[in-house]
């Protein structure tokens, strides 16, 4: 149903600054999300153009002023939305892509954050430019990427990311600054998360390198994807961190205690690798998270380690 109080604020923020947007009231978030689980979103905005910076920082600040809480969505690809859906905003930065990499010195490319990472992976390898092979067939976006510190076969985004431009909240206001890479990033760990912002832009650090070698590395990498079942049903990747003080990947730890397989509802424990949960075509997203605790509890009971969710639970719930 459409929001007075929301549609005043979009028709305030396109009247100063224009740009495309795509307003959905009453959205299926699980339309939207890896896991095709969720209920409905308050509000999605699907904003593009020139305008996209001003539009958002406007957005955030107008919105702020009028308590409606405004959730930002990049792939789907690491988080699950309540049952209950989300309340207020949802800022989809899926149209803010890049279809062509912008160079901006000889060693630094940036993508929008709303680029498929995949298709950033394919744009740098195609002009012979290494350093973003470890993401290939990854799901998700850039902006999602770099906030999560993603990383996989031995890479991680700190390990090129040079600067992000970001919308972040400073002394009660949203205001657009640019980030260099540096302190607060860990395994899985990076600053964005301890801030209030919104990823818009991500330069990286990317070397000149043959390209048929790149391409045959990438198509390796999504092999192996594809061979551990990563496409086979709706999914997260991942549900636990790892942590090396366990001396083994989560997965094994599950595996170990009988877990592979077991199911809640519509949400089982892959029967083909014992760190990812999927659905089998009718989970809910209390399955999902009755699963999560479930599992993590008995671990717990089993090894006395405690595991640590990397996907995130969002929306009302």
């Amino acid at each position: 149903m459409k929001n007075d109080k929301i549609q005043e604020i979009i028709d305030q923020c396109l009247n100063q600054f224009p740009c495309t947007v795509d307003v959905r009231y009453d959205e299926p978030m699980k339309n939207h999300t890896t896991f095709k689980v969720g209920g409905l979103a308050d509000c999605m905005l699907c904003p593009d153009g020139e305008g996209f910076t001003s539009f958002c920082k406007e957005l955030l600040n107008r919105a702020e002023d009028t308590d409606i809480p405004v959730f930002v969505l990049g792939g789907g690809a690491n988080i699950v939305v309540s049952d209950n859906g989300i309340r207020g905003i949802v800022l989809d930065t899926g149209l803010w892509k890049t279809e062509s990499l912008l160079k901006m010195s000889e060693e630094e490319f940036v993508f929008k954050s709303g680029t498929v990472v995949d298709k950033a992976v394919e744009l740098s390898a195609a002009e012979g430019l290494g350093g973003l092979e470890f993401l290939a067939g990854m799901p998700g976006t850039i902006g999602g990427a770099v906030w999560m510190n993603a990383r996989c076969y031995g890479g991680e985004i700190a390990d090129v990311l040079s600067w992000a431009e970001i919308i972040c909240k400073e002394q009660g206001s949203y205001v657009v600054k640019r980030i260099s890479a540096g302190q607060g990033f860990g395994y899985k760990l990076s600053p964005f998360q301890k801030m209030d912002c919104l990823i818009i832009n991500a330069a990286f650090k990317l070397k000149k390198d043959d390209k048929e070698k790149l391409l045959s590395v990438i198509a390796k990498y999504r092999k192996d994807r594809q061979e551990k079942g990563h496409y086979l049903f709706p999914c997260a990747g991942s549900v636990f961190k790892n942590n090396h003080d366990f001396g083994k990947p989560t997965g094994q730890l599950i595996d170990e205690i009988g877990l592979k397989g077991y199911k809640i509802g519509g949400a089982q424990i892959a029967p083909f690798h014992g760190n990812i949960i999927i659905n089998t075509g009718n989970a809910s997203a209390k399955d999902i998270r009755s699963l999560v605790d479930d599992v993590a509890e008995k671990v717990k009971t089993a090894t006395g380690f405690v595991l640590e969710p990397e996907i995130i639970f969002a929306g009302q719930w």
